[in-house]
Parts: C-alpha cells; structure tokens; sequence
C-alpha cells in the first residue's frame, strides 16, 4: 500500500493527513481518538484503499504532526467540526463517508447533526452520541465512574505530568490494561510515544477533555441523527458502557447496531477483519 503524506491547511491549523488508494476513490475520512493518531486505522487504511476508496486520515488537531494551537477554547467541539469540514472540502466532493472511534466519534456525531448533508455514510465506533453520553454522566453512577479520568483532565499540568512520566508509562498502562494482550506491541507503542512526545501534543491532546466541560458549542443542532449510521461497539469497553449503544442508535434515522463480543474499546485493532468487513459492506450496500 503506498501512503501519502499531506499537510491540509483548515480553519487555521495545519492537519498533517495520511492518504491512500486511487485519486478518483469516493472520500473515506478517519477520525481517531484518544490518545492515538492517524496510525491507529494502518488496517483499515489498507483495506479501504484496496477497495477503491479516497482515504484521508488525519492527525487531528493537537495530535502527533497537526498544529497545536494554545488555550482549552481552541479545543472546542465547534472548532473541531470546523477542522473536519476543512477536510470534507478538500476532498473535492459534496458528500464523503466517515468512519470516526472515540473522540473522533464525538466530532463525528456532532458534524452529522449539523452538516448531515456533507455526508453519504457513517461508522462509529465505540463512541456514544453526545446527547447520550451526557444523560448517561448525570444519572449512570458507573458510567461516572469509568469516565473519572475526565475529570482527573481538568487539573492543571498534573495529568500531563502523571502521563508522561518514565517514559509514558501511565498512558501505556491505561491502553495495556484496557485492551486484549498484544494489541499495543513494543514496535506499535513506540510509534505512539514519538507522537505523544511531539511539542505542545499532550496538553493539547488533553485540552480536548477541558473543553469539552468548560467551553459549551455555540451551534444549535438536532439531536436526531439523519445520516445514515452503523455503530459498532466492543462489548468489553473499559471506558464506555455497553448501555451507551443503543440509545445513540435509536436517535438515528436509519440507525444498524452490531455489538463485537470480548472485544475491547481499541475494536478496529483487536477485531480488524471484522470490523473492515462490516465498514466495507455498510458503505457498499
């Protein structure tokens, strides 16, 4: 597979973006989570590509090679939609596919809500509509409890101190013991590791969870989803409960759930076939 390394120009930042398979391809976006990077969706790039789609997969804002603008307000929901529409234009066409896994999923949604035109198809994965997600902080005591680390983010320089220190080993114990053995390889965790320790990354890669409590979007949207969505979501999530599922599906208008037993939250890597598979078909059919 042959990988392209562009820096797209967007809302004021530069996204470094990784693109594959033919020119010609309908536009496929990727939009990973925390604390990854483009290189979270090497399988799925691949697999796209070879299917004869446009891929662009970012380093979102804050991340790994894209700028890292200064303040927690840059880090809003809003901005960050805005970063992706930037993409969505690039790409040279009205309408693209979007596949988005955790806070990539947050982006996701709120982009469908409120520029559901732009977009043919959607897949998230592991990653709650925000409306659900909200309502699930308020009055699902263990929901509140596997998100402690969100508010463990909002303290000032101690989490960036915490997570980096002898060599990332808080940020790697959290993804280890969150994930099935071997996921994180020693090769793949060092790949991590370079983009963590890229200037400025962790803290702007944690203003997202300041944000995102501190700084409310501007924009009014719908809470009914009208593109059409596949949620796949790893039933053994150690950050996101399982009950998170199907609320965000039902407040979609044509809505397809698949649960993928024993897999984790990290399920594009742990069940990369599967998950391709599915991906795949959903933007066939």
């Amino acid at each position: 597979m042959d990988i392209e390394h562009h820096i797209v120009k967007t809302n004021g930042v530069r996204l470094h973006v990784v693109q594959a398979g033919p020119r010609e391809g309908e536009p496929v976006i990727l939009l990973h989570g925390f604390p990854e990077f483009w290189y979270c969706w090497e399988a799925q790039i691949a697999f796209l590509a070879d299917q004869g789609f446009r891929v662009m997969a970012p380093d979102q804002r804050g991340y790994n090679l894209s700028s890292k603008p200064k303040g927690i307000a840059a880090y809003n929901l809003d901005v960050l939609v805005d970063d992706l529409m930037g993409l969505v234009d690039a790409a040279g066409r009205e309408q693209v596919y979007l596949v988005a896994h955790d806070w990539g999923a947050g982006v996701a949604w709120w982009a469908a809500r409120l520029f559901p035109e732009r977009f043919k198809k959607m897949v998230i994965l592991n990653g709650p509509h925000g409306a659900v997600m909200q309502k699930h902080l308020s009055n699902n005591r263990s929901q509140l409890l596997k998100s402690w680390y969100m508010f463990f983010f909002q303290l000032p320089w101690l989490p960036e101190w915490s997570l980096r220190a002898n060599n990332w080993q808080g940020l790697v114990r959290g993804m280890e013991g969150s994930s099935k053995p071997s996921t994180f390889s020693g090769e793949r965790l060092e790949s991590y590791r370079q983009a963590w320790s890229q200037p400025g990354a962790m803290t702007a890669m944690i203003n997202w969870y300041r944000a995102v409590l501190r700084v409310r979007p501007n924009r009014k949207a719908p809470t009914q989803v009208k593109v059409p969505t596949l949620l796949i979501w790893g039933t053994e999530d150690a950050f996101l409960e399982r009950e998170l599922a199907e609320p965000s599906i039902a407040l979609c208008d044509e809505g397809e759930l698949v649960f993928i037993e024993g897999a984790t939250h990290w399920v594009h890597q742990e069940a990369a076939d599967q998950v391709n598979e599915l991906i795949g078909d959903f933007l066939a059919g």
